[in-house]
């Protein structure tokens, strides 16, 4: 089979409805769009929040309560299996030698460790964050985790 020998199978290509084509074709006076209005126009597509007009309901509900999006502190998060592929044993890792390894992508936002995988090698990690597992992890393979 070549690329010249495919085809759509039977019903897959249907042929559009032509509209505005005369009365016998069945769909010429108002070619589908009923009759006078904002919808039978060119270009009469509204939006589907559009209210004619009137004030729309969600600008009319009152704004309360508070969220914490613009506040809340946002992390960088690691995994301890990183951790051990990329740093000799007995080093000291902070965030600048994270950035350095490519391991995280600004060395000014903070920094959690999380337990993910498996550490053997003995290390010094400074982080802003530890989870529980991480820290045990870094501490049974005699390494320490001093939050910055």
């Amino acid at each position: 089979m070549r690329i010249h020998d495919l085809r759509a199978p039977i019903g897959a290509k249907k042929k559009p409805k032509r509209v505005g084509r005369g009365r016998a074709s069945g769909h010429g006076g108002t070619s589908t769009r009923g009759c006078k209005g904002q919808k039978s126009r060119a270009g009469g597509n509204i939006p589907i929040r559009f209210e004619g007009g009137q004030m729309p309901l969600v600008r009319k509900i009152p704004k309360r309560g508070f969220n914490n999006a613009r506040f809340a502190k946002r992390y960088q998060y690691i995994n301890i299996s990183s951790l051990e592929e990329k740093f000799e044993p007995n080093s000291v890792v902070a965030p600048e030698q994270m950035y350095e390894a490519g391991l995280i992508k600004d060395a000014f936002v903070p920094v959690k460790v999380l337990g993910k995988g498996d550490i053997t090698k003995p290390l010094v990690v400074k982080a802003h964050m530890f989870s529980a597992n991480a820290e045990a992890k870094i501490e049974s393979a005699g390494g320490k985790a001093e939050v910055i």
